[in-house]
């Protein structure tokens, strides 16, 4: 996508200009999006995105340019004008991109790219179908496609030489019900790092008729009663809550400032000493994986918490030379418009040793959280809040009826600490990030867990 002599010629400026490091994010990203209404295409969308990020530090100040003119004497001039603005003091140093890094390995057999548009709408069609004759409550059904091929070269002064292949596909499904002027819906979105063969190993119908499912439970269902209560939350995408409530609180990002609340607690015990937290980038085909993170660096499995103890933060290069620690391969961003910065993969709570079955048994009253959907947090207090898709009430130890309207409100550093149960059933669910650097992929799992303790918020019916 570049050559090694342009790299290097960005590089020997950069640094004989003031700059002590230097990088080069070189992206060539094809994809496509459908959405559809009721089978009916509203929105399409293929397209190519190619540019180029040019970072260079020098201490612990950084400036980014990025471009899509990938000219010779474009590239030269902008590394010149970043440079300078540095105002660091000029080096003499030989480049030498001699450091080859070796992505983790996501095997695809079937190129979106190489896939019929009119097949990719098939499938879309296809969910449509199943959801729609689930019930005769369902009132409509919204399927948003999309597939990715990004292919990135990533570069950098200390040798560093990378190239990556991405290759994602994902279908949302959202379905609507509609019962005596009430609506309610139900969302889901399977997703891989696979290629269109993704949908060979999943039945989309499943899927389409699951989210169909949710909404008429939803829609008939009594408003959730209100209060401080036990919460059970079930496997898969119920990990959202830990990605937002305590994930980006690990993220050298806010943690490197002290913006916090778990700065300066490496070794410290944070969490009930059942709870073990983990963020992978490395995971095989996941929907948040990578080969090498968008800083050139292999991705890895990195255990942030260890039966209850802190043990490491998520670190980008840049808040690594703050932190005086090294990266953790956990530098992403959207595309080469975005600095890369600390950003989770696949964040999930590890298996635990109780089954599912005698967490629920085990809780006399309270709620169970099936699908989380949509939260928020403030990584500085750890303060939080979800909104819940599908809940039920808990009683006498077994699950009721369906309740709507609920809303998980607490704090990040207590709810690691009220978790008393954790399953043994981990999945891990797809969905989106979005902060400094974008709008990324990420997967966020975990087993059914029990929370001892939480603030039920919502709307009782009068």
């Amino acid at each position: 996508m570049l050559s090694k002599a342009s790299i290097e010629d960005i590089f020997n400026i950069a640094l004989s200009s003031g700059g002590d490091f230097a990088e080069v994010f070189v992206e060539n990203n094809f994809s496509t999006e459908i959405a559809t209404v009721g089978g009916h295409i509203e929105r399409g969308m293929s397209g190519r995105d190619y540019g180029i990020g040019i970072r260079i530090f020098n201490g612990l100040n950084s400036m980014y340019a990025y471009t899509n003119d990938l000219s010779r004497d474009n590239l030269i001039s902008i590394t010149k004008k970043v440079s300078k603005t540095l105002k660091g003091v000029k080096k003499d140093l030989a480049i030498n991109l001699d450091k080859y890094v070796e992505p983790n390995i996501h095997k695809y057999n079937i190129l979106p790219s190489k896939v019929d548009l009119s097949k990719k709408i098939a499938l879309t069609k296809r969910a449509t179908a199943a959801a729609k004759s689930y019930d005769e409550l369902i009132s409509q059904v919204t399927v948003n496609y999309l597939d990715q091929e990004q292919n990135v070269l990533i570069a950098n002064t200390e040798g560093v030489y990378v190239e990556d292949k991405r290759v994602r596909t994902r279908m949302l499904i959202i379905v609507a019900a509609e019962h005596e002027g009430q609506m309610g819906t139900g969302y889901i979105g399977p997703g891989a790092l696979m290629g269109l063969d993704f949908y060979d190993t999943i039945n989309i119908e499943d899927y389409a008729r699951e989210a169909a499912r949710t909404a008429k439970t939803m829609v008939i269902a009594d408003y959730s009663p209100v209060g401080v209560m036990p919460v059970v939350v079930d496997n898969g995408f119920g990990g959202l809550m830990f990605h937002e409530a305590c994930g980006h609180s690990l993220e050298a990002s806010s943690v490197a400032k002290g913006l916090s609340v778990f700065s300066n607690k490496v070794g410290e015990q944070i969490a009930s000493s059942i709870v073990t937290l983990v963020d992978d980038g490395s995971i095989t085909n996941s929907w948040g994986s990578l080969g090498v993170d968008d800083e050139g660096k292999r991705t890895q499995k990195n255990t942030l918490i260890e039966n209850g103890i802190l043990k490491s933060y998520m670190v980008d290069k840049l808040n690594g030379r703050r932190m005086g620690v090294e990266s953790t391969a956990s530098g992403r961003r959207q595309n080469y418009r975005f600095a890369p910065t600390s950003r989770m993969t696949n964040t999930y709570i590890d298996n635990g040793n109780s089954t599912r079955e005698e967490i629920i048994q085990n809780t006399e009253y309270g709620l169970f959280a099936k699908y989380l959907n949509a939260g928020s947090v403030n990584p500085a207090t750890g303060d939080f809040n979800f909104s819940l898709s599908e809940a039920y009430l808990i009683e006498n130890g077994k699950i009721t009826k369906p309740v709507k309207g609920a809303t998980l409100i607490g704090n990040g550093s207590k709810i690691l600490q009220d978790v008393d149960m954790v399953g043994n059933n981990l999945q891990i669910g797809q969905g989106y990030c979005y902060a400094a650097s974008g709008a990324l992929f990420i997967g966020a799992g975990q087993p059914t867990i029990r929370v001892k303790s939480m603030t039920v918020g919502g709307r009782e019916e009068a």
